[in-house]
Parts: structure tokens; C-alpha cells; sequence
């Protein structure tokens, strides 16, 4: 990465600016009450209410005190150093294909444009279970598996523990964000049986050009929920509701950005939405980031809730299959498209359906 060749130079239209504007407003919230051992702690009201609040002025929260044992990030944290400062020859073996879905990779791209950082995924589950093909109602299963190196030894069971952590910390999250609905607590919990959810270790190079590439495109997450872990450097850029600026996520110490993903945009009929964002890339500086995509189990439809929905408010999706929507992003790694991934808007109800439809169960996709 010591040029920026074509495939990584963003259309003008998108191309970062290097003024930074920080993020005001963005709420950091303080999770200790859900640490406190008392059995009736996530259903605590200012922080239902809080969490609540950033889910739909914002799509993004910080939460601090939220269990996840430093000790466990920081671990990971140096494992993934050691890992991307290997020789591109020792990396490239355990290298993603279309078959081994995990593992490493340095040329994914994001809208079709080549994104500037390498990257590690693993997944919590496996092997994690998925459609054998993006076919509708696909009833095969094909079984992905995790690519572990020889070295660093200790990166397998740094990433597992980490991980395991986290999980617990998506749970609990999801079930505030329930209550927030006025839904049951525990109202998601089910879709999570078999998830197919999954950590990715970013490295990000210094880049010689920064007005012209990108560490991640403009995108929106896909699943339910990710929860990001960034070094000191930053780089986060989210796109503000209110104006659709461009905000820089100043990195607070020790915290976890939390953002709503496409799923619960969906399930909660556009209550909460799912926010873009994007990573700068610095010219000085390399920077680490390990989010964790927390996804449901392949065979789950995703629509929106029936308690979300009425007469008055239909339903402003028709369903669909997160396996297929799944394997079609992760099969678009591998290869350039000539049209943009498969989107949720690609299952939006449009306003005049809506209105034929008005008090109506909206079709099937």
C-alpha cells in the first residue's frame, strides 16, 4: 500500500475532507447499573430512556462501564498487532476466498471502491451455519469455519475470549433497546439462537493520500448491532441525521461505539435507523479498530415486528431472508459488481404501495 492506484480513489463526490468536525451530541452512555447484580438493572428507566433516545436522534452511542474486561481488549489488541505485522507472504496463507469466508484479506471493497486497510474475521459460532447458495428459499446449508495461523499463538484464544465478552454485552444491549420499543426484554433474544454474528480485526496503513481514499467506504451495517472498539487514533466518521454532515467520533477512552444496524431499522419499522458512516485514513499514523457484527441465525426473516406495526403505521418492509442477504454481501467481497450490494431498500414498501395497502399485511418478498 505505498501507492494510491486507481482502484482506491474515491469519486469526487465522496472524497473526505480534511477538515475535522468533532462530534457534539453523540451520547455516551454509562452502563454500571447493568454491573450492579440486581436482577431488575436493565430495565433501569433513564437508561432505557437514554438508550432510546440515542437510537433515534443518532443511530450511534458510546457506553463505558459496560463489563467488557480491559484486560481482554488489550490482549486482543496486541495479538492483532503482532498478526498484521507479519510478511504479506505469511498473512496471505490463511487468506479469505469464496469458501473460506474467514480469515484474512487487504482488497475488499466498499460502494466498488477498493478501501484502504487490511483486515481478520472470525466468527463466534463455528462453524457458523448458512444457504449453500443466494437462491430464494435456498434449503441447503453450507458450514463456514474460522482460519487460525501458527503465529501469534496466543491470537485464537484472545480473540474467543474477547468475543465471548462482547456477546454477553450485545445481549444485554438488545434487551434495553426491547424495552425502549416497549417491547418484552428479552423479545429479540430468540433470533440470536444460531448467530452468525462475527469480530473483525481492521488495520489501517498510513496513507500517502488521504483527501482521496478511504479506510471503509460510506456504508451502513448490515445486521442488527455492532459494537466498535477503536485505538486513540480515530478515524470514525458518521453522517449527522439532522444535516448529513460528515462528524468525526473523537475516540473516548476505555468506551465502545455502539451502532444500529439495517436489521433493527427493519424490525422496529424505522423507529430507529440505521446511520451512515466511513473511516478516514491518516498519512502519519496506522490505526486498529475490532468491531463485532452481532447478526441473527441464518434461517431468520426479517420484517418488522408485529407489535411495531398497526393501521396506522404498516409495515414499510417486505420480509426477507437473512441468509440470503448474508451470503450475497459476503460473496460480493470477493469480486468487483458492475450495481450496487443487495440494500434493504431493495425490500422497502414504497408510498404508493403503502397507501394501496393502508391497514393490509404487506406481501412477501
Amino acid at each position: 500500500m505505498g501507492e494510491v492506484e486507481p482502484a482506491f480513489i474515491q469519486d469526487l463526490q465522496h472524497r473526505p475532507k480534511l477538515t475535522i468536525i468533532e462530534a457534539e451530541g453523540i451520547p455516551l452512555i454509562d452502563l454500571s447499573a447493568l454491573n450492579s447484580g440486581s436482577a431488575d438493572a436493565v430495565s433501569d428507566a433513564s437508561l432505557v430512556s437514554d438508550i432510546g433516545d440515542a437510537c433515534k436522534k443518532w443511530g450511534f452511542f458510546q457506553v463505558i462501564n459496560h463489563g467488557v474486561p480491559l484486560e481482554k481488549r488489550e490482549k486482543l489488541e496486541k495479538a492483532a498487532r503482532e498478526l498484521f505485522d507479519q510478511p504479506l507472504e505469511e498473512k496471505v496463507k490463511m487468506r479469505r476466498d469464496e469458501v473460506r469466508v474467514y480469515g484474512y484479506y487487504d482488497t475488499e471493497h466498499t460502494k466498488n471502491v477498493r478501501d484502504w486497510k487490511e483486515v481478520f474475521d472470525f466468527t463466534l459460532q463455528n462453524p457458523t451455519i448458512v444457504p449453500a447458495s443466494t437462491r430464494p428459499h435456498e434449503e441447503h446449508v453450507v458450514e463456514w469455519y474460522n482460519q487460525w495461523p501458527q503465529y501469534p499463538p496466543q491470537l485464537r484464544e484472545a480473540c474467543e475470549e474477547y468475543a465471548e465478552e462482547v456477546e454477553r454485552l450485545c445481549f444485554k444491549l438488545m434487551e434495553l433497546i426491547a424495552l425502549s420499543l416497549g417491547l418484552p426484554t428479552d423479545s429479540f433474544n430468540g433470533f440470536f439462537k444460531d448467530q452468525t454474528s462475527f469480530v473483525r480485526l481492521n488495520h489501517y496503513p498510513p496513507c500517502p493520500a488521504p483527501d482521496l481514499a478511504l479506510g471503509v467506504g460510506r456504508h451502513k451495517d448490515g445486521g442488527a448491532l455492532t459494537v466498535l472498539a477503536q485505538d486513540d487514533v480515530g478515524g470514525l466518521e458518521v453522517k449527522r441525521k439532522s444535516d448529513g454532515e460528515w462528524i468525526r467520533v473523537k475516540p473516548t477512552p476505555d468506551a465502545f461505539i455502539i451502532n444500529v444496524g439495517d436489521i433493527i431499522q427493519v424490525w422496529s419499522n424505522e423507529r430507529y435507523e440505521s446511520v451512515e458512516h466511513r473511516v478516514m485514513v491518516n498519512s502519519k499514523k496506522e490505526r486498529f479498530s475490532i468491531p463485532f457484527f452481532f447478526n441473527p441465525a441464518h434461517y431468520t426473516i426479517v420484517k418488522p415486528l408485529e407489535e411495531l406495526t398497526s393501521e396506522d403505521n404498516p409495515p414499510k418492509y417486505r420480509p426477507y431472508s437473512w441468509g440470503n442477504f448474508l451470503v450475497t454481501r459476503k460473496g460480493s467481497n470477493f469480486k468487483k459488481l458492475d450495481v450496487e450490494n443487495i440494500q434493504i431498500y431493495h425490500f422497502r414498501v414504497s408510498e404508493s404501495e403503502l397507501a394501496n395497502r393502508f391497514g393490509k399485511a404487506v406481501s412477501v418478498a
